[in-house]
C-alpha cells in the first residue's frame, strides 16, 4: 500500500525527462504516458490510466509532469526522444499544446485546443476528448441529450469551456449561451462557432450580465467550466437565482461541494460533477493510444478508490 501511495504521489519535472535512467530509476516499468499541467499534483489521471494499463498487460507507467508555461514544445520533444506513446494535457497548456502539434484531428482543429497527444513515428498528433467526455457524462449522470438542448456555459473562455462549447455546437444544440469574466475571449469563440454552424443561436455575456438570469431560466443544461471551485471557498460563477428545479447543472470541477453545485442543489436541480467527465475523456484518450481497447471498467474502479 505504501508503494502504491508513493507512486500516485510522485511528481516529475521536465529535467526528469533527460534520460531513461533518471526517469525510471526504482521502477519496474518504463514511464511511457503522462499528464502535463501547472499545477498537476492534484490530477487523478494516474488513478485511472495505470489500472487500465495493468489490466491490458501493457508494460508502461503513467506519470504526472509539472510543466511551466512556455515549455510544452520542449517537453513534447523530450517525450518523443524517450519513446513516450502520448500524454494528456490539462490547464493551462491546452492552447500551447495545440501549437506544439504537427497535425490535429478535425475536432481539435475546430475546438482550438488539445488535451490528448499521440507521438507517432512521423508526427506529434493532437486530439481533444473533453467534448466527448462531457457528452457522455451529462448523458450518463443527468439524462441530458445535447441535440436540441439549450445550454449555458459559465467560464467558456478557457480550454475546456471552449472545447465543450464547440462540441455542443457539433452535436446540434438549439441554443448556446457563452458567459465569461473576459468577454473578448468568448466573442472570438462565438465567431469561430458561427463560422461552422451559422444557423445556431449563440449569445455571449459577461458573468455579471443581468441577462444571464433570463437566459438561464430558458436553459435545459447549465455548465461550469470556469476554475471557480478548484479551491475551497471559491464562489459560484453564477448567482443562485440562475438555478431552478427544472435545470440539469454540470460542474466540470470534480471536487464535491463547490458553491456552484450547492446553489444548484439548493434550487432542486439535478447535479453532476467533473469526475464522470474525467472518466470518459480518459477512456477516449486511452483508445486513441490503444485502438480497440476497452478500459472503462478498470478506469472506473481506479477512480472509485480515491
Amino acid at each position: 500500500m505504501v508503494g502504491a501511495l508513493f507512486f500516485f504521489m510522485s511528481l516529475y519535472f521536465p529535467d526528469d525527462l533527460t534520460s531513461r535512467e533518471r526517469l525510471d530509476a526504482g521502477h519496474d516499468k518504463p514511464a511511457r504516458l503522462a499528464v502535463i499541467g501547472h499545477p498537476v499534483a492534484h490530477s487523478l489521471s494516474p488513478r485511472m490510466h495505470q489500472p487500465a494499463l495493468d489490466e491490458a498487460g501493457i508494460d508502461a507507467r503513467y506519470i504526472k509532469v509539472e510543466v511551466e508555461p512556455g515549455r510544452v514544445a520542449e517537453v513534447f520533444a523530450r517525450m518523443r526522444a524517450l519513446g513516450f506513446i502520448g500524454c494528456n494535457v490539462t490547464v493551462p497548456h491546452k492552447f500551447e499544446a495545440l501549437a506544439a502539434c504537427d497535425e490535429l484531428d478535425a475536432g481539435a482543429a475546430e475546438m482550438g485546443v488539445v488535451n490528448t497527444v499521440r507521438f507517432d513515428p512521423d508526427a506529434t498528433r493532437g486530439f481533444n476528448t473533453d467534448g466527448y467526455g462531457f457528452e457522455e457524462a451529462v448523458r450518463e449522470t443527468l439524462g441530458v441529450t445535447l441535440q436540441g438542448a439549450a445550454v449555458l456555459i459559465a467560464g467558456a473562455g478557457g480550454g475546456a469551456g471552449g472545447a465543450i462549447a464547440v462540441h455542443c455546437a457539433r452535436q446540434g444544440v438549439a441554443r448556446l449561451v457563452l458567459a465569461n469574466r473576459s468577454v473578448d475571449k468568448i466573442e472570438e469563440l462565438a465567431a469561430r462557432i458561427r463560422s461552422h454552424h451559422g444557423e445556431m443561436e449563440i449569445f455571449t455575456a459577461a458573468l455579471d450580465d443581468p441577462r444571464l438570469r433570463e437566459w438561464a431560466s430558458e436553459a435545459d443544461l447549465i455548465v461550469n467550466t470556469s476554475s471557480l471551485g478548484l479551491k475551497e471557498g471559491d464562489p459560484s460563477p453564477l448567482a443562485a437565482d440562475c438555478f431552478t428545479s427544472r435545470h440539469a447543472a454540470y460542474d466540470t470541477i470534480y471536487r464535491p461541494g463547490t458553491a456552484f453545485q450547492q446553489a444548484a442543489l439548493a434550487a432542486g436541480a439535478r447535479v453532476g460533477t467533473g469526475r464522470e467527465m474525467l472518466l470518459h475523456q480518459g477512456v477516449k484518450a486511452f483508445q486513441i493510444w490503444f485502438p480497440g481497447s476497452d478500459p472503462v471498467a478498470a478506469m472506473r474502479r481506479g477512480l472509485a478508490s480515491v
